[in-house]
């Protein structure tokens, strides 16, 4: 049900300008199976400054799921 579910809202995105004229909010994010968090586009506050390098692989395995409310309900898409 996801994948059809996820079909229709990508099919709705590309039906036309009116509705992404229509679109009030929309965001994209990241997710890493491997644990790892992209600090440029995350903030972690703390009260120690611990210096730790972290090694990571160059291009680990991730999942992009983009979201947009709108008029007419919400748009999903995963990559």
């Amino acid at each position: 049900m996801n994948e059809e579910l996820e079909s229709q809202s990508f099919q709705k995105r590309k039906e036309g300008p009116e509705e992404e004229e229509q679109i009030d909010r929309d965001d994209e994010a990241h997710f890493w199976w491997n644990g790892y968090v992209n600090k440029q586009n995350c903030r972690i506050w703390s009260e120690a400054n611990p210096q730790v390098y972290v090694e990571t692989p160059l291009h680990p395995e991730k999942l992009t799921v983009w979201c947009a409310l709108w008029a007419g309900g919400i748009l999903l898409q995963k990559r």
